[in-house]
């Protein structure tokens, strides 16, 4: 029984921690985008890529800034699937 009791304290003092998945963010600059639907293509190619878990893209700058796991994917990635759907892309922003 005191076994137990110890095995109880140790638990309740002991800090669990849970690894988190990394997570990296990326700015691409996309080119071509005329209009509010585009930025719907190049959201759903980008969420199409295992690993992303967040799109924001704005037709009006240019920019699209995607969270993603770097185990599972890359920038470079994420730029050639942008690309393949008709929106050259590049890493950082720069058009």
């Amino acid at each position: 029984m005191l076994r137990s009791v110890a095995f109880v304290i140790f638990l309740a003092f002991s800090p669990l921690t849970v690894a988190a998945d990394p997570i990296n963010t990326v700015t691409l600059g996309v080119q071509g985008m005329t209009c509010a639907a585009c930025p719907i293509t190049v959201k759903t190619a980008l969420k199409r890529v295992p690993g992303v878990s967040d799109v924001k893209v704005d037709y009006k700058t240019g920019i699209a800034e995607v969270s993603y796991d770097p185990n599972k994917t890359n920038s470079d990635e994420l730029a050639k699937a942008v690309t393949s759907v008709g929106f050259p892309t590049t890493v950082g922003g720069v058009h």
